[in-house]
Formats: structure tokens, sequence, C-alpha cells
């Protein structure tokens, strides 16, 4: 069936339950997973991002969001390769990962809170699966 899930993440308890049944899945299937973090770029004013925030800020969260990947994965036996990518657009960072990184699954969640054109599913999960040759288990 599957072998190497992509399990995308944000930080956010949605992601954290998408997680806990992608890890969950990839044990009753006996496949690997791959944790992505997708670093937006900052929108501090110019000059004022790196003297309020840190140098890597941003990293150092999405570092933490995949640490919850990897131990999920480690109290559930499963494999799991996990890393961050920069990027403006999570929906196409998420596509070229899995693509990249051989997965054969993408299981996250949708937050749906972004206007009308994401009302049932959030406008990155929309896109995402618009988009996207591999298929979508999408969490809510």
């Amino acid at each position: 069936m599957y072998k190497n899930i992509l399990l995308p993440t944000d930080g956010s308890e949605l992601s954290r339950m998408a997680i806990r049944h992608g890890v969950a899945l990839a044990k009753a299937v006996g496949a690997k997973v791959t944790g992505l973090s997708v670093v937006l770029p900052a929108h501090a004013p110019a000059g004022a991002g790196l003297a309020i925030a840190g140098d890597h800020v941003q990293e150092d969260a999405a570092a933490e969001f995949l640490a919850v990947i990897s131990h999920e994965a480690h109290e559930q036996g499963v494999e799991a390769e996990c890393f961050y990518v920069s990027g403006t657009s999570p929906h196409e960072e998420i596509m070229a990962a899995a693509q990249q990184r051989g997965c054969d699954l993408i299981c996250m969640a949708s937050h749906a809170r972004t206007g009308l054109s994401g009302l049932l599913l959030g406008s990155e999960t929309t896109l995402l699966i618009n988009g996207c040759r591999i298929p979508v288990l999408v969490l809510r």
C-alpha cells in the first residue's frame, strides 16, 4: 500500500492531530513518515525583523514542529525523516517535497479559515488537492 507518508506541519493542534493519525497509519501499513515544515518569509519591517526576533526564529520553530513528528514516530516504532524548507507557497513546497522524497501519500490537517475560496477545506489544502498528483488525506 503506502511506503512513505508525507506529514506537513505548521505546529498547530490540528497538525499534531494529523501527525498522530499519519504515524498510526504508517505503522499499520508498514510505511515510514517524512515530516515537513515550510518556513515562510518574515513580514517584519525592513531592518526590524532580525533585531526583534533573532536570526533563526522561524527555523527554530520549524525544528520544534518537526520534533513532534520525530517523537510520535519513535513512540510508535515508525521510521521518520524530518526536514524544513523555505518558500513562499506552502502547497507548492509540499508537492515538491513529496515528489523529491518519493512520498506516495500526503496526510495533513485543514484549518478551513481562509476566505470564501477556502470555505470548506482551507486555501492551501484546496490548492494542494487541485495541483497534486499524489493522494492527499485531509483530516479535520
